[in-house]
């Protein structure tokens, strides 16, 4: 039987090692680019752990194929598999830094997946359910036109948001407490900061119990409730309290008190937050299954304006247009954020992240029988994972 709890000693001592050479890096790219984000983005290590120092990126890239070289002898499968992955990533954004890598290739060797935008016939099959859906719901003429009117039905006035928000996060935190305790108490949460301007929709600053709300695009009742889920409650606080709570008691990894961008996690990270309806049964309404649908044909898109950004080299005039065209709700709020969030070169393929992770964790957690969902969500939330990795659950 799985032991949902333990990781081999030696793999916890590797952790500590990962954790640092992670830093390590992170401190000679923000040195080299003056990337003030930088490739670790949350650091929950209160100064426990402190980079190791490399003279460069060749030093750097010994050391990575040194981690990768004793990965192969740690005792857990996943855990072989997850940090080999991990350490593949590194290796090619050391290359990316130091001699350049072709869009195609970061996908590939940052993320493992697979070098190409959603398809035009997955976004098509999106576009029918949705439509579908809303001519169930009574909306009629061509799919702008239903979206327009559904837009305008469930939109929140800008001076009701911040009321709707609290309400939606203390029936988040309510229901989340009934599927995985949170180790804390409700007023260690989060609170909201309306901001604008932003390449997000919302981001979760865990660091400063903060979500950072863009109010540029048109939001929606159910579109919030997706985002508090996903940035807060069973998302992003949830994974960041448990990983460091885990740590501290001695049984998860080093590694979890990082966030990484363009690594093998990356798609994980955001899978298990967007899985978050579905964990809490919260999808109750027309409303939020279109919604759901729409999160999806969404980061779709954005693949599909990032790979003609990109990978085809169009101009970001036509680019935007493209997005622009197909974007449905929103508003030009929405096809502006996500438009600076595209084009950053640094976060360019983390598009792919959003469209992936979904479609990886949610029918990996649906595959658990119930009896082993408490156990599955141990493995889940407590150790980094790649997109393979999560179907290691055995």
């Amino acid at each position: 039987m799985f032991n949902s709890t333990q990781l081999s000693d030696k793999t916890l001592e590797y952790s500590k090692e990962i954790t640092t050479a992670l830093l390590g890096v992170d401190r000679l790219y923000r040195l080299e680019s003056g990337d003030e984000e930088g490739l670790v983005v949350v650091d929950m290590s209160a100064g426990e752990f402190q980079p190791e120092i490399f003279a460069d990126y060749d030093e750097a890239r010994q050391r990575w194929k040194k981690l990768r070289t004793l990965a192969e002898g740690l005792p857990e499968a996943d855990r072989r598999k997850y940090y080999d992955q991990l350490c593949h990533s590194t290796l090619a954004f050391i290359e990316w830094r130091q001699n350049g890598l072709p869009f195609t290739e970061q996908l590939s060797s940052f993320l493992h997946v697979p070098a190409a935008p959603a398809s035009d016939d997955q976004l098509d099959e999106l576009c029918r359910q949705m439509r579908d859906l809303l001519n169930q719901m009574g909306y009629s003429g061509d799919l702008v036109t239903q979206f327009t009117a559904w837009e305008n039905r469930t939109r929140v006035p800008a001076d009701e948001v911040p009321d709707v928000l609290r309400e939606m996060l203390n029936q988040a935190w309510d229901r989340t407490e009934t599927r995985l305790h949170i180790p804390a108490e409700k007023s260690d949460g989060m609170k909201v900061c309306l901001v604008s301007g932003k390449a997000f929709n919302a981001r979760c600053d865990y660091l400063r119990r903060t979500i950072e709300l863009n109010t540029d695009p048109i939001l929606t009742r159910s579109g919030l409730k997706h985002l508090i889920v996903h940035e807060a409650y069973p998302g992003h606080y949830v994974q960041f309290k448990l990983r460091e709570t885990w740590y501290r008691e001695g049984t998860a990894p080093a590694d979890g008190l990082l966030s990484v961008v363009n690594t093998a996690s990356s798609s994980t990270f955001e899978g298990i937050a967007d899985n978050g309806m579905i964990l809490l049964d919260w999808i109750k309404t027309d409303d939020d299954r279109l919604q759901s649908l729409l999160n999806r044909y969404r980061s779709g898109i954005g693949t599909g304006a990032a790979w003609r950004l990109h990978a085809l080299g169009w101009s970001i005039e036509q680019t935007t247009d493209w997005l622009r065209e197909r974007a449905l709700t929103g508003g030009e709020g929405w096809v502006a954020g996500r438009m600076r969030f595209l084009s950053a070169p640094a976060r360019a393929v983390l598009i792919w992240s959003y469209w992936w992770g979904e479609a990886v964790v949610t029918p990996a957690y649906l595959n658990v029988s119930h009896d082993r969902r408490p156990d599955f969500l141990r493995y889940l939330y407590g150790r980094m994972h790649s997109n393979e990795t999560v179907g290691m659950f055995i």
